[in-house]
């Protein structure tokens, strides 16, 4: 009985030096998975940089960024009274801002009223 212990102690002590000397079959697999992450990691990181580069410049543009031309847009009635202030401001020799300024319409509103009577 004595011999079986001893020699099954024996051999698990040589067992557990084996062990030492074995070659880890997972030490390939965990490197290959910790390469992986990490490029997915390095992929994940440059894709945030790119799209918040992206939001900056979008936020940078000033106004909507679907605008229709000026050409399209649909012009806004001016009332013949204010038409009326704006040739009489213009006759009387005030210049373009000062007539826009008096009649609240924007320096273009007062060129197209000028332009539309000369003609």
């Amino acid at each position: 009985m004595t011999t079986v212990i001893i020699s099954l102690l024996s051999l698990s002590a040589l067992l557990f030096i084996l062990s030492f000397f074995q070659r880890d079959r997972y030490k390939n697999l965990e490197k290959e998975v910790e390469e992986l992450s990490m490029n997915f990691l390095q992929e994940n990181y440059t894709l945030k940089k790119r799209v918040k580069i992206l939001e900056e410049e979008l936020l940078m543009d000033e106004g909507p960024i679907f605008q229709a031309p000026p050409a399209a847009r649909p012009k806004k009635k001016v009332h013949e009274i204010v038409k009326n202030q704006v040739l009489a401001l213009h006759a009387q020799g005030m210049n373009l801002e000062q007539i826009a300024r008096q009649s609240a319409l924007p320096i273009t509103d007062v060129q197209d009223i000028i332009r539309d009577k000369s003609v």
